[in-house]
């Protein structure tokens, strides 16, 4: 069962602790420990001027996988463009309320939780149709943000058999295909940018725990989303490459073997 975190009020008060502020969080964050799904896909993350990037997938539902990589119990701070994963609050991430995460646990969290058993789904799209601009609230579209803070304990063990922080950024793909599109739909494309909507409902049942939290947060991750022309414009991937009518006329060959195929609609 998803769990989130009721911290008591001695915890909400570290929010005023210097401490507590997302700039003390480690420098090198593992990038495992958080994923987005497309599908139950993982999504490739693309490294770039000191900051993840993926590519925003418009229409399609998506999900965050958070993973604790210590020996006691985590509390994650989630926020999708802004927004707490949990209530939809703006606040710093030491007053937030947080998902809970037992030691070296993996947990999917599909959507905004708008009550004690359901949530909407997590949904790419356009800023104007986007859950933060229907609450007034767009000053951190393209933004997902997880802090983690662990359970104060007397000692604590942390996971030291992932090697995934050493693995470098994948590499952009070399070509996005050479799809046929017509200049207004590019153009459209182009103006277009990602944010998150409020998808359909979907069971999700949470209870609330009370948790004694270090000061400081142990590590935090950020990861940019953006449509595919974004990222091209900001120089992660590659342009597409132009279509071209002779060469694809070049490829003709003529007969192939088989019979003429019947459209659907008229068999």
């Amino acid at each position: 069962m998803n769990r989130f975190a009721y911290l008591m009020v001695t915890v909400f008060a570290l929010s005023a602790n210097p401490h507590a502020d997302m700039s003390a969080t480690s420098p090198h964050p593992v990038a495992g420990d958080v994923e987005i799904l497309v599908g139950d896909v993982p999504q490739p993350r693309y490294a770039h001027a000191g900051r993840w990037y993926v590519e925003a997938r418009k229409g399609l539902d998506y999900a965050i996988r958070l993973r604790n990589p210590y020996g006691v119990r985590v509390a994650v701070a989630l926020s999708v463009d802004g927004l707490n994963t949990i209530d939809a609050r703006e606040t710093s991430a030491a007053a937030a309320r947080k998902w809970v995460l037992g030691p070296f646990e993996t947990i999917v969290i599909s959507g905004w939780q708008t009550s004690q058993t359901e949530a909407r789904r997590f949904e790419f799209t356009t800023e104007p149709n986007s859950y933060g601009q229907a609450l007034g609230k767009t000053a951190n579209l393209g933004v997902i943000s997880a802090v983690y803070f662990r359970e104060r304990v007397t000692t604590v063990s942390p996971y030291t058999g992932n090697d995934s922080k050493d693995r470098p950024a994948p590499s952009a793909p070399s070509s996005l295909g050479a799809a046929e599109q017509s200049a207004a739909a590019a153009k459209r494309a182009d103006d277009e940018y990602a944010a998150t909507g409020m998808g359909r409902r979907t069971a999700h049942p949470v209870t609330e725990v009370r948790l004694n939290l270090e000061d400081a947060p142990a590590q935090s991750m950020t990861i940019r989303y953006e449509f595919r022309p974004q990222l091209v414009r900001l120089g992660i991937l590659p342009p597409a490459r132009p279509a071209d009518p002779l060469q694809r006329r070049e490829r003709a060959r003529g007969f192939e073997p088989g019979f003429c195929p019947e459209p659907p609609h008229q068999r």
